[in-house]
């Protein structure tokens, strides 16, 4: 049975995206699309900033769903992203069966039941008594550890998983999964086989305008049209981390804060701090380099 709720076509799904101020280009909406029609996770990669998670909380917005957010780490493991027994309540059910003379059998069946079950995010993704499936964002997968995606492979082909003291646990309808990566290791390819992909870069200048427009309504033109060429000049210099359309965005609110209306050089190198993270990339800028890109053409 077809959902409702699911785009009918990539333009569909391109003006669904965009009217929740989410500005896609032509291959992502295709991609999101085909995911969303072939049941099928989506795995999106590139730098940091660039709208890999808004895709999620986005599609959890427009399709009416729960969104449910893992967000990896080092050290990550099974039990910390799909299941565990409550072992401190099983104690004492233990101290308390033994008061009690039950039977060890019985106990065996009942320590391992459902109510001592602690379901975390990818078993609460597939959790068939789930009345909608919801939209399971594996955020960050490259800082979990590389032993930790074997771990999601019967999640991302089967939508199950295997708990070999109570069974298998197999979601009714798949869930709409979305994995990203800031690629700061490769990723298996066992992961990205049972996945659609899609590299999702830095704007380009007209995109990023239109995506100032709607996340801060009530810019300036002539400011955000500045905004927009240094910050693509910035990306065109050689520095240690890239400024995405986040920072763009905060970059924006922070000089309207400043009631700017229009950018200068000492305005921009005093709000570096907005666009660029590290010392080393605001010392690289300050200065020549912020004076040049301040002054120069837009595109």
């Amino acid at each position: 049975m077809t959902d409702p709720t699911l785009p009918t076509s990539i333009d569909d799904t391109a003006a669904r995206l965009l009217a929740l101020d989410y500005v896609p280009e032509r291959a992502l909406a295709t991609t999101v699309f085909l995911a969303l029609k072939l049941q099928r996770p989506l795995f999106l990669e590139g730098e940091p900033g660039t709208g890999k998670t808004e895709i999620a909380k986005t599609l959890a917005t427009m399709l009416g769903r729960p969104l449910i957010r893992l967000q990896c780490h080092e050290g990550l493991d099974f039990a910390g992203a799909a299941y565990e027994w409550n072992y401190a309540r099983q104690m004492l059910e233990i101290r308390l069966a033994e008061g009690e003379g039950q039977s060890r059998e019985q106990l065996a069946n009942d320590l391992f039941s459902e109510r001592f079950l602690i379901r975390r995010a990818l078993l609460q993704a597939i959790d068939p008594s789930q009345p909608v499936p919801p939209v399971l964002l594996i955020d960050e997968l490259d800082r979990a550890d590389e032993p930790f995606e074997a771990f999601l492979l019967e999640v991302l082909s089967d939508f199950q998983i295997t708990i070999p003291e109570y069974g298998t646990v197999k979601a009714k309808e798949p869930p709409i999964v979305v994995l990203t990566s800031n690629r700061t290791r490769e990723i298996h390819d066992a992961v990205k086989r049972r996945c659609l992909y899609h590299w999702v870069g830095f704007p380009d200048a007209a995109r990023e305008a239109q995506i100032l427009a709607r996340r801060v309504p009530g810019a300036p033109a002539a400011l955000a049209a500045q905004v927009v060429a240094f910050v693509q000049g910035l990306r065109a210099l050689e520095l240690y981390k890239r400024p995405g359309i986040a920072e763009t965005i905060e970059w924006m609110r922070a000089l309207l804060a400043l009631d700017a209306t229009a950018l200068d050089a000492r305005t921009a190198d005093e709000t570096l701090g907005v666009l660029l993270k590290y010392q080393d990339d605001i010392e690289r800028v300050r200065g020549a380099e912020t004076a040049r890109l301040v002054a120069a053409p837009q595109v």
